[in-house]
């Protein structure tokens, strides 16, 4: 799943832990997949860092910030990847981790052994469906944060929800 605008709340630039706010129900839809037996692992486009609004120290620290605020609830993230990265490059290259490229998602499968093809994606953007999409993964937009209204890609969702709350629920009632 996507972090931003699916766990937490949407800030533009995310630059200090302070700033993490979680989306309602978020936590317990974490808690209930795992409980469901899911691996919840997230990938997040973290160009912040490339543009130089924040160091990779920072960006750690934030995301420390965010696993103790989801513990204090009961919930526990399996994996946290993030590109780092700017869109293009100063070279014009584009790297091969940022969504909607499969870096990040390939990672994860080779620690986790996850089966794409048969796995979710949570997210609020048109990257997102189409990283999904693009991955094989049954691709679930939810109308928090971006909410797909982006329209950077022309890409459908299988399934549009409410939060993560209600994609937790659909998904777990799929198996």
């Amino acid at each position: 799943m996507d972090r931003d605008g699916v766990i937490i709340e949407e800030v533009d630039y995310l630059r200090r832990p302070e700033q993490v706010r979680l989306i309602p129900g978020a936590a317990r839809a974490i808690v209930r997949l795992r409980r469901a037996g899911f691996k919840v692992v997230v990938v997040t486009n973290q160009s912040g860092v490339g543009r130089g609004y924040l160091t990779r120290a920072v960006l750690a620290d934030i995301h420390r910030f965010l696993r103790r605020r989801l513990a204090a609830r009961g919930a526990r993230l399996d994996g946290l990847y993030f590109c780092p990265h700017a869109p293009v490059s100063a070279g014009g290259r584009r790297c091969s981790c940022r969504k909607p490229a499969l870096g990040m998602l390939r990672r994860a499968q080779r620690r986790f052994g996850l089966r794409l093809k048969r796995d979710y994606f949570v997210g609020d953007s048109t990257t997102d469906i189409l990283t999904a999409r693009r991955a094989g993964c049954t691709a679930i937009l939810v109308r928090t944060g971006k909410g797909g209204r982006d329209g950077v890609y022309r890409a459908r969702p299988h399934k549009v929800c409410p939060d993560l709350a209600a994609a937790a629920a659909w998904i777990i009632s799929k198996t």
